[in-house]
């Protein structure tokens, strides 16, 4: 299996990791260490009565902050046999005194990808569309398109390069933060390489494939994109604080964090990770990361532009996992649709129709957009939500996923083998170890 592991794709969900990750979290107590409160690691309780497990996380998630140089982080627990949590830490702006709050809008990245395929199985089992369609049929210019079916795109196995690679497009996004993208432009520049792999074969985490998606969308409801994820997703669920901006819209609503991350975009083709030389600046504040939070997300578009708050997260989530967006066929299609990224991947642990297991019966995804990261997961056995979120993309010292970092001591605190039916041995649910751009 091949998995892509550049910082543009990186959404790569490399869940190969998984279990190591899990094990990590599982065996790993969180550090009762006071974190350094320069950073902004300190926390902001927005509930009066809480739960057991919040104390060790109080403890363990402004340390985590501080070892990755986190600013601000947003926690959402809702257990109905744990207890609900919700709480925020640090701050939403360098510098400054700001605290982060849960209503703040975040830009949430590759979890824009659950809605597209979401709206693309609609459209399945409104007999308009096949999963078994060649994207050729759309969009006659796709390099192999006969042999690409919308189901290859949604699973991430149609061996289509990442426009997200390409050197010269990452140079344009620093240069030109604020230009509006199209989709032609993205899928041009996708074209201009030639494929991964042949369709069906391997796992190859590509923004190209939700790229089509969209345009597949477009075509079919002859509605923007944007419009229809608020007819067919926002609007029935009451998300009122969730939309994905038109191409030439590169504003937050108020309020919202600044959101930041270390390096250029051609500097983290490859690794979101800071030079060693460089770390100890980085951790100590000396060295500053890059606002991001106006840059124009148009090139992510149906891939990752989309705009939410935790609390309309926790809301979707639920329903993109529990049911209440698809007839109940259609869900069963899309949870069952779940493979294996790899050989060594833990049971229960993969990729499907635009969703991601975590662990048997918890399935999600998690998000990165330059300046914001994500995570969000429902557990189908307990009803459990998890939703975190970051204004940091990624920490400078490994390069995972900001959201993810902590999420593992969330996880860690919330989780025993024991609590997850099915689960190996030492497996606890837990995110992606590189989030999805």
């Amino acid at each position: 299996m091949k998995i892509v592991t550049n910082t543009k794709s990186r959404a790569v969900f490399a869940i190969a990791a998984v279990a190591v990750l899990a094990m990590s979290a599982c065996t790993t107590q969180p550090s009762t260490g006071s974190a350094d409160t320069s950073t902004g690691a300190t926390e902001t309780p927005t509930t009066a009565a809480e739960p057991d497990y919040s104390a060790k996380l109080r403890d363990a998630i402004p340390t985590v902050m501080t070892d990755n140089a986190i600013p601000g982080v947003v926690v959402m627990v809702q257990s109905p046999s744990k207890g609900d949590w919700t709480s925020t830490f640090g701050t939403a702006e360098l510098g400054r005194d700001v605290p982060i709050t849960v209503d703040d809008y975040l830009r949430i990245g590759s979890n824009t990808k659950t809605m597209t395929s979401t709206v693309i199985l609609q459209l399945v089992q409104e007999g308009v569309l096949s999963l078994d369609d060649p994207i050729s049929k759309f969009r006659p210019d796709v390099p192999g398109g006969d042999d690409i079916t919308i189901a290859d795109l949604s699973e991430m196995r149609s061996g289509l390069y990442s426009y997200t690679f390409d050197p010269a497009f990452n140079a344009t996004l620093d240069a030109e933060p604020q230009k509006a993208w199209t989709a032609d432009e993205l899928l041009a520049i996708a074209f201009s390489h030639p494929a991964n792999a042949a369709p069906a074969q391997v796992f190859d985490y590509s923004n190209t494939n939700i790229v089509l998606l969209g345009v597949v969308i477009e075509q079919l409801t002859g509605m923007s994109a944007s419009e229809a994820f608020d007819e067919r997703i926002f609007s029935p669920l009451g998300l009122t604080h969730t939309h994905l901006p038109a191409p030439d819209d590169s504003s937050i609503p108020d309020t919202h964090p600044q959101g930041y991350q270390f390096g250029t975009n051609v500097d983290t083709i490859d690794s979101y990770a800071v030079p060693a030389a460089q770390l100890p600046d980085a951790l100590s504040g000396t060295l500053k990361p890059l606002d991001q939070t106006d840059a124009n997300p148009s090139w992510a578009w149906t891939a990752g532009g989309a705009i939410s708050t935790p609390t309309d997260l926790a809301v979707y989530v639920k329903a993109l996992v529990g049911g209440g967006l698809l007839d109940d066929d259609t869900q069963k299609l899309r949870l069952d649709s779940v493979q294996s990224m790899s050989s060594g991947s833990p049971k229960g642990v993969g990729y499907g129709l635009g969703i991601a297991q975590f662990a048997p019966g918890i399935f999600g995804h998690d998000g990165q957009l330059p300046g914001f990261s994500s995570f969000m997961a429902y557990n189908l056995d307990t009803g459990d939500t998890i939703i975190i979120g970051t204004n940091l993309s990624a920490s400078p010292v490994d390069g995972q996923n900001a959201a993810v970092v902590v999420g593992k001591s969330i996880i860690g605190t919330l989780y025993g083998a024991s609590d997850v039916p099915g689960a190996p041995a030492a497996t606890v649910p837990t995110p992606t170890s590189e989030a999805p751009k």
